[in-house]
Protein backbone atom coordinates (compact mmCIF):
# COMPACT_ATOMS: atom_id res chain seq x y z
CA UNK A 1 0.00 0.00 0.00
CA UNK A 2 2.48 2.64 -1.38
CA UNK A 3 0.00 5.14 -1.96
CA UNK A 4 -0.92 5.22 1.76
CA UNK A 5 2.24 5.29 2.93
CA UNK A 6 3.33 8.26 0.68
CA UNK A 7 -0.08 10.20 1.79
CA UNK A 8 0.74 9.41 5.45
CA UNK A 9 4.22 11.33 5.14
CA UNK A 10 3.59 13.83 2.14
CA UNK A 11 -0.15 14.84 5.05
CA UNK A 12 1.97 15.25 7.93
CA UNK A 13 1.04 12.82 9.83
CA UNK A 14 3.96 11.22 10.97
CA UNK A 15 4.76 12.62 14.13
CA UNK A 16 8.51 12.36 15.45
CA UNK A 17 9.25 13.61 18.73
CA UNK A 18 8.50 11.42 22.97
CA UNK A 19 4.49 10.54 22.98
CA UNK A 20 2.74 9.00 25.80
CA UNK A 21 0.14 6.93 23.34
CA UNK A 22 -3.22 5.85 24.40
CA UNK A 23 -2.07 2.36 25.08
CA UNK A 24 -0.03 3.71 27.88
CA UNK A 25 3.02 2.70 25.56
CA UNK A 26 5.68 5.76 24.51
CA UNK A 27 6.76 6.04 21.31
CA UNK A 28 9.08 8.41 19.31
CA UNK A 29 6.59 8.55 16.31
CA UNK A 30 2.93 9.04 16.56
CA UNK A 31 0.62 9.10 13.72
CA UNK A 32 -1.95 12.25 13.84
CA UNK A 33 -4.73 10.18 11.78
CA UNK A 34 -6.70 13.14 11.34
CA UNK A 35 -4.41 14.95 9.35
CA UNK A 36 -5.99 11.94 7.07
CA UNK A 37 -9.14 12.00 7.99
CA UNK A 38 -9.85 15.46 7.61
CA UNK A 39 -8.68 15.18 3.88
CA UNK A 40 -12.48 14.15 2.03
CA UNK A 41 -10.34 12.78 -0.65
CA UNK A 42 -8.10 10.43 1.27
CA UNK A 43 -10.86 9.43 3.76
CA UNK A 44 -13.27 8.61 1.01
CA UNK A 45 -10.07 6.73 -0.69
CA UNK A 46 -9.61 5.10 3.09
CA UNK A 47 -13.36 3.85 3.41
CA UNK A 48 -13.45 2.63 -0.53
CA UNK A 49 -10.10 0.53 0.44
CA UNK A 50 -11.62 -0.83 3.90
CA UNK A 51 -14.77 -1.88 2.35
CA UNK A 52 -13.68 -3.82 -0.48
CA UNK A 53 -12.61 -6.85 1.60
CA UNK A 54 -16.34 -6.99 2.80
CA UNK A 55 -18.36 -6.23 0.03
CA UNK A 56 -19.25 -9.84 -1.01
CA UNK A 57 -19.35 -10.86 2.84
CA UNK A 58 -23.35 -9.95 3.58
CA UNK A 59 -22.40 -7.40 6.32
CA UNK A 60 -25.05 -6.24 8.33
CA UNK A 61 -23.24 -3.57 10.77
CA UNK A 62 -20.06 -1.64 10.95
CA UNK A 63 -18.76 -0.87 14.00
CA UNK A 64 -16.47 1.91 14.98
CA UNK A 65 -15.13 3.71 18.29
CA UNK A 66 -15.42 8.07 18.49
CA UNK A 67 -14.29 9.48 17.41
CA UNK A 68 -11.76 8.64 14.20
CA UNK A 69 -13.29 5.39 13.83
CA UNK A 70 -17.25 7.20 13.22
CA UNK A 71 -15.50 9.03 10.33
CA UNK A 72 -14.56 5.42 8.79
CA UNK A 73 -17.61 3.76 10.21
CA UNK A 74 -19.84 6.25 8.59
CA UNK A 75 -17.56 5.97 5.28
CA UNK A 76 -17.12 2.00 5.41
CA UNK A 77 -21.33 1.89 5.51
CA UNK A 78 -22.13 4.14 2.70
CA UNK A 79 -19.52 2.07 0.71
CA UNK A 80 -20.92 -1.25 1.68
CA UNK A 81 -24.74 0.38 2.17
CA UNK A 82 -25.15 -0.91 5.58
CA UNK A 83 -25.79 0.52 8.91
CA UNK A 84 -22.87 2.16 10.86
CA UNK A 85 -22.71 2.67 14.38
CA UNK A 86 -20.34 3.53 16.90
CA UNK A 87 -19.39 3.58 20.71
CA UNK A 88 -17.67 5.42 23.16
CA UNK A 89 -16.04 5.78 26.63
CA UNK A 90 -18.21 6.50 29.23
CA UNK A 91 -16.00 6.38 32.74
CA UNK A 92 -12.94 4.53 30.73
CA UNK A 93 -15.27 2.01 29.87
CA UNK A 94 -16.25 1.31 25.61
CA UNK A 95 -20.12 1.52 25.58
CA UNK A 96 -22.59 1.75 22.96
CA UNK A 97 -25.29 4.91 23.43
CA UNK A 98 -27.74 7.07 21.59
CA UNK A 99 -29.63 4.09 21.19
CA UNK A 100 -27.28 2.30 19.39
CA UNK A 101 -28.01 -1.56 19.54
CA UNK A 102 -26.23 -4.68 18.17
CA UNK A 103 -28.68 -7.47 17.10
CA UNK A 104 -28.32 -10.96 17.84
CA UNK A 105 -27.03 -12.93 14.81
CA UNK A 106 -25.74 -9.93 13.06
CA UNK A 107 -22.92 -9.99 10.69
CA UNK A 108 -20.31 -7.33 12.22
CA UNK A 109 -17.03 -5.57 11.11
CA UNK A 110 -15.13 -3.47 12.99
CA UNK A 111 -12.91 -0.71 11.96
CA UNK A 112 -10.37 0.93 13.62
CA UNK A 113 -7.55 3.90 12.62
CA UNK A 114 -4.95 2.40 14.14
CA UNK A 115 -3.76 -0.17 16.08
CA UNK A 116 -1.08 -0.69 18.83
CA UNK A 117 -2.08 -2.96 21.38
CA UNK A 118 -5.83 -3.81 19.90
CA UNK A 119 -7.20 -2.90 23.15
CA UNK A 120 -9.84 -0.76 21.37
CA UNK A 121 -10.62 -3.17 18.95
CA UNK A 122 -11.25 -6.14 21.75
CA UNK A 123 -13.19 -3.68 24.19
CA UNK A 124 -15.82 -3.48 20.59
CA UNK A 125 -15.17 -7.29 20.35
CA UNK A 126 -16.63 -7.45 23.94
CA UNK A 127 -19.29 -6.01 22.86
CA UNK A 128 -19.94 -7.49 19.30
CA UNK A 129 -19.84 -10.79 21.94
CA UNK A 130 -22.56 -9.58 24.52
CA UNK A 131 -25.15 -9.28 21.91
CA UNK A 132 -24.83 -12.83 20.50
CA UNK A 133 -23.76 -11.50 17.17
CA UNK A 134 -20.53 -12.55 14.15
CA UNK A 135 -17.39 -10.30 13.91
CA UNK A 136 -17.00 -11.03 10.02
CA UNK A 137 -13.78 -9.08 10.25
CA UNK A 138 -11.37 -6.27 11.45
CA UNK A 139 -10.24 -3.78 9.39
CA UNK A 140 -8.03 -0.77 10.05
CA UNK A 141 -5.69 2.29 8.57
CA UNK A 142 -2.76 1.33 9.93
CA UNK A 143 -1.37 -1.47 12.36
CA UNK A 144 1.89 -0.62 14.53
CA UNK A 145 1.64 -3.16 16.75
CA UNK A 146 4.91 -4.89 15.03
CA UNK A 147 3.35 -8.03 15.86
CA UNK A 148 0.38 -10.30 15.12
CA UNK A 149 -2.70 -10.04 17.32
CA UNK A 150 -5.11 -12.78 17.38
CA UNK A 151 -8.56 -10.91 17.60
CA UNK A 152 -10.50 -14.02 16.70
CA UNK A 153 -11.57 -13.07 13.58
CA UNK A 154 -9.29 -11.91 10.24
CA UNK A 155 -7.90 -8.56 10.55
CA UNK A 156 -7.38 -6.40 7.12
CA UNK A 157 -4.72 -3.67 7.71
CA UNK A 158 -4.33 -1.23 4.99
CA UNK A 159 -1.01 -1.06 5.60
CA UNK A 160 1.86 -1.73 8.42
CA UNK A 161 4.26 0.19 9.70
CA UNK A 162 6.96 -0.75 12.25
CA UNK A 163 6.64 1.93 14.92
CA UNK A 164 8.45 1.27 17.20
CA UNK A 165 6.95 1.60 21.21
CA UNK A 166 7.77 0.83 25.16
CA UNK A 167 6.33 0.08 28.23
CA UNK A 168 6.46 2.64 31.53
CA UNK A 169 9.55 0.54 32.62
CA UNK A 170 11.86 0.42 28.90
CA UNK A 171 11.74 3.88 27.73
CA UNK A 172 15.40 4.11 26.79
CA UNK A 173 17.11 6.55 27.92
CA UNK A 174 17.72 8.99 24.68
CA UNK A 175 13.55 9.18 24.52
CA UNK A 176 13.30 10.28 27.92
CA UNK A 177 15.45 12.95 27.30
CA UNK A 178 12.41 14.74 25.29
CA UNK A 179 9.74 16.25 26.86
CA UNK A 180 6.22 13.62 26.92
CA UNK A 181 3.58 14.90 24.47
CA UNK A 182 0.27 12.98 25.09
CA UNK A 183 -1.58 13.16 22.20
CA UNK A 184 -5.56 12.99 21.47
CA UNK A 185 -6.10 10.93 24.39
CA UNK A 186 -9.46 8.62 24.61
CA UNK A 187 -9.14 8.56 28.41
CA UNK A 188 -8.62 4.88 28.71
Amino acid sequence: MGELKKLLLESGAVLEGHFLLTSGRHSNKYVEKFRLLENPVALKSICKLMSEKYKNDSVDLILGAAIGGILLCGGVGRELNVKHIFTERVDKKMVLKRGFEIEKNQRVVIVEDIITTGGSVFEMIDIVGESGAEIVGVSSILDRSNKKIDFGAPHSPLLKMKIDSWGEGEVPQWLKRIPITKPGSTGK
